[in-house]
Parts: C-alpha cells; structure tokens; sequence
C-alpha cells in the first residue's frame, strides 16, 4: 500500500472517531467503569454489554452461533496509559489476575489465541477473525512514559453478576509494579 492510500485511511479513521464520538459517549454514559492511577500508569475497564458486543461482531462478518460465547463472557473495554512511569512500561495480560472475591480464586483474562481457536473452530470468515484479533486489548505491549497508551477489549471467564479485583501488573526496567483495581462487577 502506498503512502497516499496510508495517508488517505488515516485521515479517514479520524474523520470517522470524530463523527462516532457523539453516539459513543451517549452509548456508553450510563456505564459503569473501573480506574486506577499507579505511579504514574492509568488504567481503565468499562464494561461492553453482549447487544454491543453482538452488534459490534455481527457487523465483521461473524454470525450469532460463531460469537455467542464470547459475547456472554465479561468483557471490558480496557485503557491503559503511561502517563509519566520511570520509564518504559511492559505489559504481559498473562501475568494479570482478576480475583473472585466470593469464592476466592483467580484467573487470568481469557486470551486472544485462545478465542481465536474457538472461533477458528466454528468455520469463522477469516476478515472477521482479523477484525477480533485487532479489537482485542494486546496480550503483550510496552508503553513509553510521555502518554503512550492503548486500548482493546479484554475478557474474563466471570459469571454474570459476579465481582473481582483485577491484579494490573507490569515492569520497568525489569523491576515489577501492581495496581489493583477493586470491586469491578461482571454484570
């Protein structure tokens, strides 16, 4: 692709962000989010109800069999920026754990391969799979300090009316940092 049609594209993403942000903010206004500020990361997580999450996939080309269970799993939009860390934030979701607070356990997200095999399995179109994968919040990313930050949704294997702690953890420098964000609810 040369760097016209790349130009053109960009410009076309944020003309459409622009446009979409008045119907997004009124489609998410009454949802309830979770944040956490932690030397100097920002995380957020607001829940993406399964009309939305249904509507959304539809719309890339999978059909209600192929998402269903994904849609009734809990996901999270989820944000996270690095704001003014010491330096260079790396983040493994893998490490991160959301803790039940009834029944006392842990687990980390669902993983992306792991909803890609599952969707693979139901004869999913591959433009759909290409537009799950690049939906989902990166299993792996560094952040530089200065507002480098990322956004995508991230999924757990929560009942529906279930509340967690979610462990956010991340290194700099090799040195390892938690931020614990409390009381989100899986509805």
């Amino acid at each position: 692709m040369g760097i016209k049609k790349i130009n053109a594209l960009i410009l076309i993403m944020i003309g459409a962000f622009f446009l979409c942000r008045p119907v997004f903010s009124q489609a998410f206004a009454d949802k309830k989010s979770w944040t956490q500020n932690h030397h100097g990361v920002s995380i957020l997580l607001m829940q993406i109800d399964s009309q939305h999450l249904q509507a959304f996939y539809l719309a890339r080309g999978f059909t209600l069999e192929q998402i269903q269970n994904y849609v009734h799993s809990c996901v999270y939009m989820t944000v996270l920026k690095n704001n003014h860390a010491p330096g260079v934030v790396h983040v493994n979701t893998r490490q991160w754990r959301a803790v039940n607070i009834a029944e006392k356990n842990h687990q980390p997200p669902i993983s992306t391969s792991t909803w890609l095999a599952e969707l693979k399995k139901n004869n999913s179109k591959k433009s759909a799979l290409i537009a799950f994968r690049w939906a989902q919040f990166p299993a792996q990313q560094s952040y530089q300090p200065g507002g480098d930050w990322n956004q995508g949704m991230l999924s757990f294997a929560i009942k529906s009316g279930t509340q967690f702690d979610l462990q956010v953890i991340w290194d700099v420098e090799g040195k390892k940092d938690i931020a614990i964000i409390k009381g989100i609810q899986c509805q």
